[in-house]
């Protein structure tokens, strides 16, 4: 940390050498925290300062009592983009690459992708919309013997029922009208690759019937063709429906499902990792602040207690577009709860009572404690000044959980 007075000789009164100071210093060590002090006439260089990466300025005379509190924040602040650091450390340690997990549930999942992806089972990744499930199909097919073959994705969901076998299997010339030429299917596109079915669920029974046979010789004959393509073809399934629901209704073939379901993956939804959702959002924040250069460097303690506390129904994918819609838009370069489009503690709207509100700050306090000491229960009771078995106690009464 530095406090700086702008009118340094031999200007002391202009800004030239306490301007000249503050880049140096940023230069040398850019996480410092600087804090311009400056007497009413010279305002505007300080708010320069400021723009530059200046921490904060405080005008003259000098009240020791508010200095130190403003040194207080900036020391906090230091150690809130420490933690940011480490956690983007931590988020390095994934054992796939391009795979940002922290937390054990996830990097279990990886584990067992490890597992599976050298040899050629069927996968069936399960879980919530927005979870990553495309992302882990394609680390299964990197890590596999066909990873310089081609990996073919297909939504089935978002192609129309009269055009999905055309997609999967593709058509000769003149086998409907408008096929003017013969179109190569994306099954047969992803021989000797992988081939990626998403919304393996929304695939209405008479397609599910011709991919069963698919899958029992992997032939395939395009529409208005004869002859049949022998292809070698990997598969890996996704969805987010409950297929064991839906064979029950008999809305999805039990003799299908087998074939598909050589391995499941249970993908666990954002709010069952939830020290994940700091660790993305971190790598999401660096990400669209480079793409989009803008100045925004960390999360404030706001930021951070809503990033633990929300349910993220949207999963991933609502996380991602919340910290890019922050980024862009935010004026400071840290990021409150209110930027990223959420309360503090995930309630709306919040009771205003007295009894309510020190909950949430008891609340907030504890989450920030965690985030900072890195679930270290111990260093938290320590930052928050009070007995382990106390941490324990207000955890337990505020719901707050570790994924150990």
């Amino acid at each position: 940390m530095a406090i700086v007075d702008l009118g340094l000789p031999p200007d002391p009164d202009g800004a030239s050498e306490g301007l000249a100071i503050l880049a140096e210093i940023l230069a040398i060590a850019p996480a410092t925290k600087i804090i311009i002090a400056t007497g009413n006439e010279t305002r505007e260089h300080a708010l320069r300062a400021i723009a530059l990466g200046a921490y904060d300025f405080y005008q003259k005379p000098i009240d020791i009592d508010v200095l130190q509190l403003i040194v207080a924040r900036a020391e906090q602040m230091f150690d809130l983009e420490a933690e940011n650091r480490r956690l983007l450390e931590a988020a390095a340690a994934s054992p796939i690459d391009g795979i940002i997990a922290n937390s054990s549930a996830m990097q279990r999942v990886l584990r067992n992708i490890e597992k599976i992806a050298p040899t050629d089972v069927a996968v069936l990744l399960r879980g919530e919309s927005g979870t990553g499930k495309e992302l882990l199909a394609q680390a299964i097919h990197k890590l596999s013997a066909r990873a310089r073959e081609p990996f073919i994705p297909i939504n089935c969901a978002a192609i129309p029922e009269t055009l999905l076998e055309s997609e999967l299997f593709g058509h000769e010339k003149g086998a409907f009208t408008g096929a003017l030429k013969q179109t190569i299917g994306r099954i047969e596109g992803a021989d000797r690759g992988t081939l990626f079915l998403d919304e393996i669920g929304d695939v209405p029974l008479p397609m599910q019937v011709k991919l069963l046979r698919f899958l029992q010789d992997q032939v395939v004959e395009r529409i208005g063709g004869r002859k049949p393509v022998q292809v070698d073809v990997r598969i890996v399934c996704a969805t987010n429906q409950d297929l064991d629901l839906m064979m029950a209704e008999g809305r999805f073939r039990e003799d299908l499902y087998y074939r598909l379901n050589e391995v499941t993956v249970r993908v666990p939804a954002l709010r069952e990792r939830s020290s994940d959702a700091v660790v993305l959002a971190n790598f999401f924040l660096r990400r669209f602040a480079t793409e989009y250069g803008r100045l925004v460097r960390a999360f404030g303690p706001t930021a951070l207690a809503a990033l633990s506390n929300h349910p993220w129904p949207g999963n991933v994918r609502e996380l991602e577009n919340r910290v890019k819609r922050a980024v862009v838009m935010a004026d400071g370069q840290l990021l409150s709860a209110a930027d990223l489009g959420l309360s503090a503690l995930g309630e709306d709207p919040q009771s205003l009572t007295i009894r309510d509100a020190r909950a949430r700050a008891e609340r907030e306090a504890l989450q920030l404690a965690l985030a900072q000491a890195g679930s270290n229960l111990s260093k938290a009771a320590k930052l928050l000044g009070i007995s382990r078995p106390t941490l324990y106690d207000l955890m337990q009464q505020h719901q707050i959980g570790l994924d150990l």
